[in-house]
């Protein structure tokens, strides 16, 4: 009788959990499919923010405004992909070159960095939260491989430029570029683009507008490598 009662729990709990699971696979295609075409309303980067600030007592103003892709600086379009991601237009997601070269510096007593690409920073800003649990890192893959199949890569980078941090509050290059320079995320000059692709890396602790001298060395090798990748000619490839 007990084991007929456990199998029988046992059965009902298997159902329940993929239930469960199904129910997250399709409610995470269908918001994927919409965010294709209607800008993201926010990001889950601004819902922790806007919590931590509640949390801390410390209030937040939220600066964003949407721009479409043709109303972003091509130049900032090029010093994003060249700071963070420069074989964005060939990955489907994940950069195996550059996760192997990372892999190879740890085991060598490096310090283990980064491989995170443009994709998979654009499917954590949107729908996960921050933190490195493996159950976080298993959901960035999952809407990594959901973003790369369903959207294009201008798609990606566009949502990304919308929705990147890059001050406390300061949410998309609309509001970045008028935070730190007074102009609109179409006027960005070569130079402005690369200061504020500089910043990313830790965008609340430094500033676009007041390098100091890493972010300088940081822009003035993002301008390098933008040059290198052929100028804005390179953003055909997407």
């Amino acid at each position: 009788m007990l084991k007929r009662t456990l199998s029988r729990f046992l059965r009902q709990l298997w159902r329940l959990v993929w239930r469960g699971v199904l129910l997250f696979v399709l409610l995470s295609v269908a918001l994927v499919l919409l965010f294709r075409f209607v800008p993201p309303p926010g990001s889950m980067v601004i819902v922790e923010r806007k919590i931590q600030s509640w949390i801390n007592s410390e209030p937040i103003k939220v600066q964003r405004q949407w721009r479409s892709w043709d109303e972003l600086s091509s130049s900032a379009k090029l010093a994003v992909i060249a700071a963070e991601d420069q074989r964005f237009p060939v990955h489907r997601g994940f950069d195996i070159v550059e996760l192997r070269r990372a892999w190879k510096t740890s085991q060598d007593g490096g310090r283990l960095r980064g491989a995170s690409t443009l994709s998979q920073q654009t499917a954590k800003n949107v729908f996960l939260w921050s933190g490195r649990s493996w159950t976080r890192k298993g959901l960035e893959a999952w809407f990594t491989l959901l973003i790369e199949t369903l959207w294009s890569k201008q798609r990606i980078l566009e949502v990304y430029l919308n929705v990147a941090e890059w001050d406390s509050g300061v949410f998309g290059l609309e509001a970045a570029s008028r935070h730190y320079f007074g102009v609109s995320a179409s006027a960005l000059s070569d130079r402005q683009a690369s200061l504020l692709a500089a910043i990313l890396p830790s965008p609340r602790t430094r500033s676009a507008s007041r390098p100091d001298a890493q972010v300088e060395r940081r822009s003035q090798w993002i301008a390098q490598q933008m040059r290198n990748l052929g100028g804005v000619g390179y953003l055909q490839r997407l």
